[in-house]
This record gives C-alpha cells, structure tokens and sequence, in this order.
C-alpha cells in the first residue's frame, strides 16, 4: 500500500495542474530552534489526544513536535495532515521524522516527501544501523527526495553522535552536498555510559567538521537525573545551539518534563571544546572520505575511498605546503581550517568505477561538477558499537 502510494505521489506531483502539484509545502528554518520533543506513538503520548498533547507542550513550553510519519517505505496513519492543523492551529512547529533502512530507498523517500506535503514544517531522518555502508542508498534517498520537496526544504539528519565509531555510516551523504542541512545527533548520555559533558565534547569534536548547524537530541528515557538533564541543557547554551529536543514524549516522566522546563542558567568556567580529530596514514572511515573529497575540490588528485594511504598523505602535503602550514601530511586542526574553506566535491556513488579522482576529476570538481566513483573501501568496515542501542524508535 505504501509503494502504491508513493508512486501515486510521484505521478500526481508530475502533472502540472493537479491538486498536490500546486500544493503549498510549508516549511520553516527555524522549526528545529527552541524546546523540542519527539512523539514515537500519538496513542501514547498524553491520552492520545491533541487537546492532550497541546496543553502539556503550554506546560512545559515545548515549541516544536516531531512526530513519527514513516518507517522505511511505510507511512504511519498517525501523522497527517488533520493532526499537522490542529498542531499549528495550537501554536506548534510540526516536524516528522521517518526511520530509514535503505533498503528501498526511493519508496523511502517518497514516504518522506508525503509527510511533507501533509504539512510537516521539516524532515528529520532517523538513520542509524541500518544505513552503515549504505552510500549508494543514501544517494539515491535524498536525491529523490530532493527531487520531489526541492533543495531548501529544511531536512535534518538525527543519527548516531559518535562519528568515530562508525567508519562505515555515509555521514558525508547525509550531511554532504544535496543532503541535510541540520545535524541532530542522539546524544543519549546515559545509553552512552558517559557523562553529559562528555558526551558534547565527543560529539561536537566529530560533527562540527561536517559544517551542519548542531541541535542536540538529548534523553529523558531511561529517567536521568533532573541535574543531568539541566546540565544537557546549559551546555546547549554553552555550544551555541540554536535548538535542543528530547526523546521521547512517551518514556518522560514528571521529573524528566520538569527538568526540560524549570529555569536553568548558563554555565560559567565550562568552555566548548576546540578539538578536532586527527587523520594521517592508515586513517580510515567517513572523515577520511570528508576530508578526501575536500581535498579534491581544492585541487589535489587523491584517492577518495575512506583510507588515508600514500595518496591522500601527498595531497595533504602538497596541500599544507600550498597553504603556509607544517608539510607533515597529518590533519589537525589547522588543515582541517584551512580544508573546510573548499567546498566538498560532490559525488554520485556506484558499485564499481574509480577509486581515485583524476586530475580531470579534480577539474570537473573545482568547476561544480558531479563525480562518479565508486563506494569507498571504509563503507565495508564495521561498527565499533551502537551507542545508542537502548533508545528505540525503530518498526
């Protein structure tokens, strides 16, 4: 049924003059700033009622809904376009979130675009597990998608916060050229094992270097402590984020809703961290890809396969010699600086093809041009861990 109706989405929208083709899609940059909470089950969230739901977002002064629409291919009846009105009509931004699989990526994407024709002021994709290696898969989600919600509707990618421990997972899809341009990684400290500091600085350290406005996912399943909790907030704050939201609606409990609320001052004498990762020979994983395909655009032919070998340590040289910095072929934080000021060539991946670009590559990247290449070596490496296993969201 989802696939019949994806397809019928796909069909109206290429019919000049039908009711969906001049649909109005209601969008908002700012959707994801401000006091957000996640609603896996509307049956479970406050009575399953709207009435419900409106008044204890005025409680506790929730400004933005993200509600499930999809899984995979599947639409979820709970997220339409009668629910998404009432929702404005009470004050509330409305963003759905759709758990991918990548599997079927293009009946994915028309599930995502459905949502948000049914008025969803953004996306948000829920990428995790099940997308490690997928780089041709996540291609072809969002290119469609794309193709059928337009380039600057607001689309924010929510997935694992700890890049370093998935070499394989297509971040630089997902928050590369034609993708997401919101980052919302789930930093569930308490699932982490690790502190609520820790987990910023960790995260932060990693996904700043993909250049995508951070707004936090934080926990108040699992019932942390309200002084936990207000410290995720105050760092928030700390880090310049724009927006925080908490999973989930159903799993709060009196204390956890009290503490997203209650008054909470800045914090003095904490200071966000300034780290970067470093890459040098035998790197390997999606960062290695990130700063390969920067590295292309800025002129230098390098191998652009997720693993840093003598390729790659000759154009960083060549590169850190060009720019006035240390030639020692290693990425720290000065190259990093200096690599971000090129944009990341763009990529169309494919099962099999070239592993290098070319200095015809190069000039084709320099010039705005797609590449073709073929998925990198680093896709096939597997997980360190799912550090965010316990959270659920997924079927």
């Amino acid at each position: 049924m989802a696939l019949v109706v994806g397809l019928l989405v796909t069909l109206l929208m290429s019919v000049p003059g039908t009711a969906l083709a001049r649909t109005k899609i209601h969008k908002s940059a700012d959707s994801l700033a401000g006091r957000g909470m996640w609603i896996w089950y509307v049956s479970r969230s406050s009575g399953g009622t709207v009435s419900g739901i409106l008044a204890t977002a005025r409680t506790y002064g929730v400004s933005t809904v993200m509600v499930k629409s999809g899984d995979g291919r599947t639409m979820w009846s709970q997220f339409n376009s009668s629910l998404v009105s009432s929702l404005h009509a009470g004050g509330l931004r409305v963003c759905a979130w759709q758990y991918l699989y990548g599997n079927f990526p293009k009946q994915e994407a028309q599930v995502g675009a459905e949502a948000v024709h049914d008025g969803a002021d953004c996306l948000v994709l829920d990428a995790e597990s099940e997308y490690e290696g997928k780089y041709v898969a996540a291609q072809t989600y969002l290119t469609d998608l794309r193709k059928l919600v337009g380039q600057s509707y607001p689309v924010a990618l929510a997935g694992f916060p700890y890049i370093d421990y998935h070499p394989g997972f297509p971040y630089s899809v997902f928050l590369g050229p034609g993708g997401a341009q919101y980052n919302s990684p789930q930093m569930y400290w308490m699932d982490i094992g690790t502190s609520v500091n820790s987990v910023y600085a960790h995260t932060y350290a990693y996904n700043r270097l993909y250049e995508r406005e951070i707004d936090p996912l934080g926990q108040v399943y699992q019932n942390p402590p309200m002084g936990q909790i207000i410290r995720f907030r105050q760092l928030s704050r700390t880090y310049d984020a724009p927006g925080v939201s908490w999973w989930d609606w159903q799993q709060a409990n009196d204390t956890g809703w009290k503490a997203i609320s209650i008054g909470a001052g800045n914090l003095s004498g904490v200071t966000p961290t300034s780290s970067a990762p470093i890459l040098q020979l035998h790197s390997v994983g999606d960062l290695v890809v990130w700063a390969q395909e920067h590295l292309v655009t800025a002129g230098y032919a390098t191998a652009v396969d997720g693993d840093y070998g003598p390729s790659t340590q000759s154009a960083v040289e060549s590169f850190q010699a060009a720019q006035g910095l240390t030639a020692d072929g290693v990425v720290g934080p000065a190259t990093w600086t200096a690599l971000l000021h090129y944009a990341a060539a763009a990529v169309t991946w494919t099962q099999t093809g070239a592993v290098v670009a070319s200095a015809a590559d190069v000039r084709r990247a320099r010039a705005g041009r797609t590449l073709r290449l073929a998925v990198p070596k680093s896709a096939h490496l597997p997980a360190r861990r799912d550090e965010i296993a316990g959270a659920g969201g997924r079927n």
